[in-house]
């Protein structure tokens, strides 16, 4: 068991060093404890304690608008009262289809300002996928935007979403009034015009964060509001992000790594950056432009900023980036070393799970002595590596991964659970800790590849043939085999230009791993399926053999 240590000495002093608690004029330090004692550390509390600071600092940039927290606050206010009007309570939830934008974060502190809770869908789910979420979760009004809610409406699939039944917002500055897309308002009519003040909340609402892996309606993950400042202590205690950072947050806002770094950013009264994709180029422009101290991604959108020509990376001016931070897939020991080598010692690698939340953080040290590590438990939190039995493994043995924090969820809204024991939850991961007290995730549990009797981790191979120079990409998974139970197959994305062949691939797993594990399908591909979060979706590869 390892512990990042609590107590609440260390928890101000991380606080005071990240400028959260300070000096500051008596009558702003009277609004901002107003704003937290009317809506508790909730989204609305930190953007209305933001608010009551720094009223003039710029709150969030994307491409097409910039606002001032005081201006967020008004036009988020209106919104608030209407979508009270429409039955959005602590009694009545929201449904949330928008893509990163100024817009959705009016639409989510609106939702948390209301005492509601907060259905983040997927934009990458069917409308199939979507409709079954609707008709489980109920919600009072959708909130999307224009492209999505027209392709819900073109698909015929779509027959499933029952939008009759909502009160259905357009998201993104269009107009709502065309009848294809079945849209009552606007989100800018609902800010545009004066509405009453929404009643105080009478609950503080959850954001219901929607699982993946699955072919089938994603599970619901509860994520109640934190109960005091002890999730920004946490990961303060392992990132030095500053207040008034400038951050720009790659990862969709609807996904708990995006959805955390903004509550965290508005914590720090910081100014957030927003792009509707995390095209690199785009990113890197907004990085040089707006001169961000900070950037948040997921694995890939690293992989996509080193493959940018030498000149475009050289052009931009990144002297203000301090800090990296990555999570919501393996950062690989090839990715972790390269990235520092081009860009600094800034990367930060964080494990967690929708869950669970974070886990562990590496911060730039860890990775170089250990580069891809998951790093170490921040501030209270704790992590086990657990047996079949329940019972402790030895340092460096392989044990399923178990977190104790205060940041654990609510349970699934169809009431399923994960296992917990004393006062730890199972991650659903197996991986070992090494003598330096960092942690190695080697994958799911249910990723094991059992093969000829040998257990088998993909992500061993997947590691070795990332490091190769001709391999962008790769994703390793086990299929069904006749005689061994299970074989690895291996796919990849060459470089431009590259000509690898399948046997050059076995003979270097060949030289350097064991026999069971060289793939015995080595397929080549153009690009692997990745999900809207980066991940790779294992069901949508094609068949290896």
């Amino acid at each position: 068991m390892v512990s990042g240590g609590s107590g609440s000495a260390k928890g101000l002093a991380v606080l005071v060093r990240a400028g959260i608690v300070g000096a500051e004029r008596p009558d702003r330090s009277i609004r901002r404890l107003a704003a937290l004692a009317r809506f508790g550390p909730t989204l609305a509390g930190s953007f209305a304690a933001a608010t009551a600071r720094s009223p003039d600092r710029i709150a969030v940039i994307d491409e097409r608008r910039r606002l001032s927290y005081a201006e967020l606050d008004t036009r988020v206010r209106r919104i608030a009262g209407r979508l009270a009007e429409f039955g959005v309570g602590s009694d009545g939830s929201a449904a949330v289809l928008q893509r990163n934008s100024a817009y959705m974060i009016e639409t989510l502190v609106a939702i948390s300002r209301l005492g509601a809770d907060a259905v983040l869908l997927n934009v990458a789910m069917s409308a199939e996928q979507i409709g079954a979420v609707l008709a489980r979760e109920q919600p009072k009004v959708l909130v999307a935007d224009a492209d999505l809610l027209a392709d819900l409406v073109a698909d015929p699939s779509a027959v499933v979403v029952r939008l009759a039944d909502l009160v259905v917002v357009i998201a993104d500055g269009s107009d709502g009034s065309d009848g294809p897309l079945r849209a009552d308002f606007s989100l800018d009519q609902l800010a545009d015009a004066p509405a009453p003040e929404a009643p105080a909340p009478r609950t503080r609402g959850k954001f219901v964060v929607l699982t993946s892996g699955t072919t089938g309606p994603p599970k619901g993950a509860r994520r109640g509001a934190p109960k005091g400042l002890g999730p920004a202590v946490s990961m303060l205690s392992r990132i030095r992000l500053q207040a008034n950072e400038v951050m720009l947050i790659s990862p969709p806002l609807f996904h708990t790594w995006g959805l955390a770094m903004l509550q965290l950013a508005s914590a720090l009264t910081g100014t957030i950056v927003l792009r509707r994709r995390p095209d690199p180029e785009a990113v890197l422009a907004a990085l040089a432009e707006h001169a961000c101290t900070s950037l948040i991604v997921v694995p890939v959108t690293a992989q996509r900023l080193l493959e940018l020509p030498g000149s475009v990376r050289a052009a931009a001016d990144l002297s203000a980036l301090r800090v990296v931070a990555s999570s919501s897939a393996a950062l690989s020991a090839d990715l972790s070393t390269r990235f520092q080598d081009a860009f600094g010692d800034v990367l930060h690698n964080v494990y967690g799970a929708t869950e669970v939340s974070w886990a562990t953080i590496a911060d730039p040290e860890d990775l170089r002595l250990s580069p891809g590590s998951a790093g170490r438990p921040p501030h209270r939190t704790t992590i086990a590596l657990l047996d079949d039995a329940g019972m402790p493994v030895p340092m460096g043995e392989i044990g399923g991964i178990h977190v104790g924090n205060d940041l654990l969820f609510e349970g699934y809204t169809d009431g399923a659970d994960r296992t917990r024991a004393d006062g730890l939850m199972a991650t659903g991961d197996r991986g070992r800790i090494d003598e330096h007290g960092l942690l190695t995730v080697l994958g799911r549990e249910d990723d094991l590849v059992i093969s000829g009797g040998e257990n088998v981790y993909p992500s061993v191979l997947e590691e070795l043939l990332a490091a190769h120079p001709q391999v962008r990409e790769v994703a390793v998974v086990g299929v069904p085999d006749s005689k061994l139970g299970q074989r690895l197959a291996a796919y990849l994305v060459l470089t431009d230009g590259a000509a690898l062949a399948a046997d050059e691939v076995r003979a270097l797993a060949r030289a350097r791993l064991a026999a069971f594990c060289v793939p015995r399908d080595v397929v080549f591909l153009d690009a692997l399926p990745r999900g809207a979060t980066g991940k790779v979706v294992p069901r949508l590869l094609p068949p290896s053999a």
